[in-house]
């Protein structure tokens, strides 16, 4: 048992036990290379299509992991033809393959996972940062890169980096109904900053844990995505077992929690009955103050919903704050349920028509202004939502000031024409409590086909839009290449591949998303990488966090199709870093005083790569425009440098399958 914790030492926690269970090589020491076995790996249609492509061109017939489920729930607009073939393509490729297809208006797949698949004491790959929404049911879910996910699907394991794991230690009870889980994960955000949990996993526990419902503990295992963690997790005990009762899947039940004595590389303590309501300024999740430190403040826009904060509970909740009222004059209200069940119990329920007496705007279940993907705001306007991101542009107005609090207050809000505390506002809302029940309707979930049949008579449809996958040659020895940005801390990859409704419909087509990267920070970067990569390709030099925010692989696979050769950066965010490597983009690690002294523009050599890449020894960078030389780590473990040897994971895939 080399490879695993000493039987003799007593005291595991959840993550322990859950890996211990899962693992097929490494050890669970932090920092030393994993190789999981997975249980569920799911995609969704703006990363999806993309994933799908790649699992077909790696030539497996079938899915080789006991669930896969490709959902719809990004790409909704179907202003041209695009988003529709890409959801043909999506539903063909799941019927050939093995796939379950949750079909377009079935909802968002954090909110539809929830409910219908995730399950305590397994692990879930999903190509979306918010994927850890799982964790709340005692379950490892975590975000990964489509073709990490397609891989997965074609029968390796998931290896991973051993996180760190962080005890967040819960004590007393919500002061409801105005205090919410929302209101928690924003003060964990407020005392550790978007860059608090990279390199670890949450593991929340305490007397307080039994204060909470799955949904609201859901919420934070989503947000947890926020602290760059690579996960979160809740345990499982009776409430989780009331939740899966409610969603007739009592089966999938087992208790688990940390043993006595489990041990932890930090602890947190939080006073849930200290916290109060909440909001996150303009343009980061973790500008948290009080909301009462800002009332006053107008409001143009509200949004409710997303795959953070939309649950049954949840919009009942704003429903009841909403019921007799009329939203102020000049806000514009919209609602986004998180799954066709909540919508359908919302409407069975008249909950649905109390909104909509109110004045609020329904959309239908699916991811909609979270993503860009309508519902901007006004030119300079105000958007207070119950969202998980607020960073700039990414709500398709690149002038907006985006604000997150939790679900209530922004109903108050909306109420209001502006920011207050919603204790203070003089707005009743009744109590609301978890269903014995949920409604049950799985008719737009379309399950794969039994294995003995199979897909061999699907045809996959592929509409024009669609391109193959492209892939990098494999690793020069002499990279010589222009540093085409120099960016600061916390670039998200909504700055470096942006979302919303004119770019998501070229998902699957690399060539046209290219032109896009980095549009919102320097709109002629593509034309300049276009123009360098003929001469040798470009550098990027980032600083602390490069590659925070989504999953989205398109940002180092456009990139990658640019010509991009290495990344400079002092520190990368844990999926992005992934992607990178995936796609034979070399991520090097500088040190302060390197980054301040190179200059956008500047040409650098970085001479016999291979050997410095195996020989671990660092890296040495000619800085050719200024005559100076310094130096830089990679830090990758053996598997990434030979997935940068052989120009990334998709030829190397190819390979060990071909040789197996």
């Amino acid at each position: 048992m080399s490879n695993r914790r000493s039987e003799v030492m007593v005291g595991k926690n959840i993550v322990e036990k859950i890996l211990e269970a899962h693992t097929v090589y490494g050890d669970l020491e932090a920092g030393s290379a994993l190789g999981l076995k997975v249980d569920q790996v799911y995609t969704q249609d703006a990363t999806g299509t993309m994933a799908w492509l790649q699992f077909e061109a790696i030539g497996i017939d079938r899915v080789r992991v006991p669930l896969a489920v490709s959902y719809v729930d990004h790409n909704m607009v179907q202003s041209n033809f695009m988003n529709a073939d890409d959801h043909e393509f999506l539903r063909t490729a799941a019927a050939k393959f093995g796939a379950h297809f949750s079909r377009p208006g079935n909802g968002i797949c954090h909110q539809v996972h929830l409910e219908q698949f995730a399950a305590p004491g397994k692990i879930a790959l999903g190509t979306d940062s918010h994927t850890p929404t799982g964790g709340g049911v005692g379950m490892l879910a975590i975000g990964v890169g489509g073709l990490d996910a397609a891989t997965v699907m074609a029968g390796s394991p998931f290896e991973i980096t051993m996180p760190r794991v962080i005890k967040i230690h819960l004590r007393g009870k919500l002061r409801r109904p105005w205090v919410t889980a929302m209101d928690v994960i924003l003060e964990i955000l407020r005392r550790l900053t978007v860059k608090g949990g990279v390199g670890k996993i949450m593991e929340y526990g305490g007397p307080g844990v039994k204060d909470l419902a799955v949904t609201e503990r859901a919420t934070i295992t989503n947000m947890g995505a926020e602290l760059g963690a690579t996960t979160s997790v809740f345990p499982s005990d009776k409430r989780t077992l009331f939740f899966l009762s409610a969603a007739g899947r009592s089966s999938d039940w087992q208790d688990l929690s940390a043993d006595a004595g489990a041990r932890y590389a930090d602890r947190i303590d939080i006073d849930l009955g200290s916290i109060e309501p909440l909001i996150a300024q303009p343009h980061s999740p973790d500008r948290v103050v009080p909301i009462a430190s800002l009332s006053g403040t107008r409001v143009d826009q509200v949004c409710i919903g997303s795959c953070t904060n939309s649950s049954y509970q949840t919009m009942k909740a704003v429903a009841s704050v909403l019921k007799g009222k009329t939203v102020a004059e000049g806000v514009n209200l919209l609602v986004n349920p998180g799954s066709k069940q909540v919508y359908e119990m919302m409407a069975r329920e008249g909950l649905a028509a109390d909104m909509i007496a109110a004045g609020a705007r329904m959309l239908e279940a699916s991811c909609g202004p979270c993503i860009g993907m309508g519902g901007a705001p006004g030119s300079g306007q105000v958007s207070v939502r119950s969202y998980n991101r607020n960073f700039e542009g990414r709500s398709g107005t690149k002038d907006a000031h985006v604000y997150l609090a939790s679900p209530v207050s922004c109903a108050v809000f909306a109420l209001r024409g502006e920011i207050a505390d919603p204790r203070e506002s003089g707005v009743a809302m009744k109590a609301v409590r978890e269903p014995h029940a949920y409604l049950i309707n799985r008719s737009f979930l379309i399950p794969p086909k039994a294995a003995k049949t199979g897909g061999s008579g699907v045809k996959i449809v592929k509409g024009p839009n669609i391109r193959e996958v492209p892939v990098k040659e494999p690793l020069r020895d002499t990279i010589e290449a222009k540093v085409l940005l120099k960016l600061g801390d916390n670039i998200t990859t909504d700055d470096i591949m942006p979302a919303g409704s004119q770019v998501l419909p070229y998902r699957s087509n690399i060539p046209a998303i290219s032109q896009f990267v980095f549009r919102n920070i320097d709109e002629s970067f593509s034309s300049r990488a276009n123009e360098a990569k003929g001469k040798g390709g470009g550098i990027v030099v980032g600083g602390e966090n490069y590659g925070q925010g989504s999953s989205r692989e398109h940002a180092a696979m456009a990139p990658m199709y640019l010509g991009l050769q290495a990344v400079l950066a002092k520190s990368f965010a844990r999926i992005h870093r992934s992607n990178l490597i995936n796609f034979g983009i070399l991520p090097l690690i500088l040190s302060p005083e390197d980054y301040g002294k190179i200059e956008k523009g500047d040409r650098l050599v970085i001479r016999e790569v291979v050997n410095s890449l195996f020989a671990g020894k660092g890296f040495t960078i000619e800085n050719l425009t200024k005559g100076y030389a310094f130096g830089a780590t990679s830090n990758l473990n053996e598997r990434e440098k030979n997935l940068i040897m052989r120009g990334g994971l998709l030829p190397y895939t190819k390979e060990q399958a071909g040789r197996g």
